[in-house]
């Protein structure tokens, strides 16, 4: 199976959707043999910053002399981005022949009666059949939706459970509460393991505590008290921490936003801790290396500066609420939003947490069948505002809102993950003419 073979077969959409429960996965797994067994796991879960924090984690080991293979989704411009080690992506080659295998094992859970695994199965497993092969030391594997029944949680046990920022996101599958939300997350939590959340909502930092107790795990909450911003602008951030009595001061990074000195610390907390236990060495070089060479497309990403062109991936309403707080670090003049959602989110609130800031906006929609046709949300946004531009295609999208921009502008794109990928592509040929 070459590369296109490969995606057309992963990509099919009679696979799309999900399954709660392990049984398959596991089935799928055994028939490769268990490629997941054996590898030592960092776990991350929550409903915001799961990538970045991810990305830090991974950039941090690769600094200190590891090999970090790193699987995350969705992807933005190349499918192989999902499935990583050191920061390159999984060759297409290699790609096309671990799938060629998982086909392979698929085929035999349908002769054996079993329902054909769906496609975040099979790009899990190609993943630890990849990782597993290539011989990780460790493995920064991000959870696809919830956590309790997510295909990567087959794994046995983890060095750590990473929960992010948990909020509602995905309640008709996860719960209505956050107290229920939490419960799936915090499923990512192994026996007598180790797990690191961000400072939650009383409401399911109550849960993840419960859990771990349950489970005999190790609870360490980030200590946000020790977290001391120094600067945060639209060219990074500089912050100090405190952990168990050694003092980090002016560590920098270069994503943006104070959410992203969060996820750092995050990262770093779980990555000290580790060293405490004797599971990681690193030097604080390293690791400060490993912080401001971290970068993660999408996310409150500069595409240009004249006019600022930014794109990020926030796709539900706290995501939104980070980044209509994160654009008021920049300076321009007249703000021209490009957005596109889906039809199972809240966008109603979304809306009205983003559009009163922008002067024009041009909005469009993702080639899925869970987006909300342009013109509906056209209609939704014309609710705030009379400067609504409508553009069916995304390309169609950025070009107007380059069209509307004078250099002192800044065009601003979000509102749905899936869009943004697309949006990276058409800015980068289009601003590069």
């Amino acid at each position: 199976m070459n590369y296109e073979e490969a995606l057309a077969y992963i990509n099919d959409k009679e696979k799309y959707g999900s399954r709660l429960g392990l049984d398959s996965i596991r089935t799928l797994l055994g028939h490769l043999g268990d490629p997941h067994v054996g590898m030592k796991y960092i776990h991350v879960g929550g409903t915001n910053g799961k990538g970045s924090t991810s990305a830090y984690l991974a950039q941090c080991l690769k600094e200190a002399g590891y090999r970090a293979g790193l699987y995350t989704s969705p992807y933005l411009e190349r499918f192989t981005e999902r499935i990583q080690i050191n920061g390159e992506d999984i060759p297409q080659e290699v790609l096309g022949e671990i799938t060629s295998k998982v086909k392979k094992a698929a085929d035999k859970m349908v002769q054996d009666g079993m329902e054909h695994p769906t496609t975040f199965e099979l790009v899990t497993a190609v993943g630890f059949e990849y990782f597993s092969r290539s011989k990780v030391d460790f493995v920064i594997l991000e959870v696809g939706l919830g956590g309790r029944f997510d295909s990567t949680n087959v794994i046995q046990s983890s060095v750590a459970s990473v929960i992010t920022t948990i909020d509602y996101d995905h309640t008709d599958v996860l719960g209505k509460t956050l107290a229920e939300i939490a419960y799936q997350k915090a499923g990512i939590i192994k026996d007598n393991g180790l797990v690191v959340s961000y400072p939650q909502k009383l409401e399911a930092e109550k849960v993840i505590g419960e859990v771990a107790y349950e489970k005999g795990a190790d609870f360490i909450k980030l200590p946000a008290e020790d977290l001391r911003i120094r600067s945060s602008t639209y060219q990074g951030s500089t912050f100090d921490f405190k952990y168990k009595g050694a003092s980090y001061e002016s560590l920098k990074i270069s994503m943006l936003g104070d959410y992203q000195v969060m996820n750092a610390t995050l990262a770093i907390t779980t990555l000290l801790e580790l060293r405490n236990r004797g599971i990681l060495e690193f030097t604080e070089d390293q690791m400060r290396s490993g912080l401001l060479k971290t970068k993660w497309k999408g996310r409150l990403e500069v595409l240009s500066k004249d006019p600022i062109f930014l794109i990020d991936g926030a796709h539900n309403l706290q995501g939104i609420t980070y980044l209509a707080d994160a654009v008021r670090m920049f300076p321009y003049k007249r703000l021209i939003l490009g957005m596109s959602v889906l039809k199972d989110k809240d966008y109603t609130h979304m809306i009205e947490k983003l559009v009163p800031l922008a002067d024009e906006v041009v909005v469009t929609e993702v080639n899925m069948p869970r987006k909300l046709p342009a013109e509906l949300l056209g209609e939704e946004v014309g609710r705030i505002t009379e400067n609504v531009h409508v553009e069916k295609t995304i390309e169609g999208a950025v070009k107007k809102s380059i069209e509307l921009a004078q250099p002192d502008d800044m065009i601003l794109f979000g509102g749905s993950l899936y869009m943004i990928g697309e949006v990276r592509t058409h800015a980068i040929n289009l601003l590069s003419k």
